[in-house]
């Protein structure tokens, strides 16, 4: 018997492989909802590759689309050379102001300057350097 034989029986991968096809051409509008759900029917039912086959015999082949490339992801890039320098000045400005006046909230500036460094992404500096230049020309 050779292999693509119709009266080669069918498993169930091969019977849900023939219900996404049948899906397929019922989504693209090839088939009313009472032919999609009588040869629905007859794929599940179906024992050999012969019983397949009948179910598609009007339907043309699947068309397999190329894949389309995906966009590439921007990513923000490392924080800019001034973060590291301005949470060092934060630390020592919490220290100093901690050792004059004994009060523990200043140390919260820390995260509050580090926050304003880097909380902001360069393309966003960037497109708000764009907005500014815009508005001074008059756009």
């Amino acid at each position: 018997m050779a292999a693509d034989s119709p009266d080669i029986r069918v498993g169930t991968a091969e019977r849900e492989q023939a219900m996404a096809r049948l899906s397929d051409h019922f989504a693209a509008g090839r088939l009313s909802m009472a032919e999609f759900d009588e040869r629905s029917g007859v794929v599940a039912g179906a024992v050999t590759r012969g019983d397949l086959a009948k179910v598609f015999v009007d339907l043309p082949e699947p068309v397999v689309a190329a894949p389309v490339p995906a966009a590439p992801v921007q990513r923000p890039g490392p924080p800019s050379g001034l973060v590291f320098p301005a949470i060092g000045v934060a630390v020592a400005l919490a220290v100093v102001l901690f050792l004059a006046t004994h009060l523990w909230f200043w140390f919260l500036l820390i995260p509050v300057i580090a926050l304003a460094r880097v909380g902001r992404s360069p393309n966003e500096r960037e497109r708000r350097r764009q907005a500014r230049r815009g508005r001074r020309r008059g756009h």
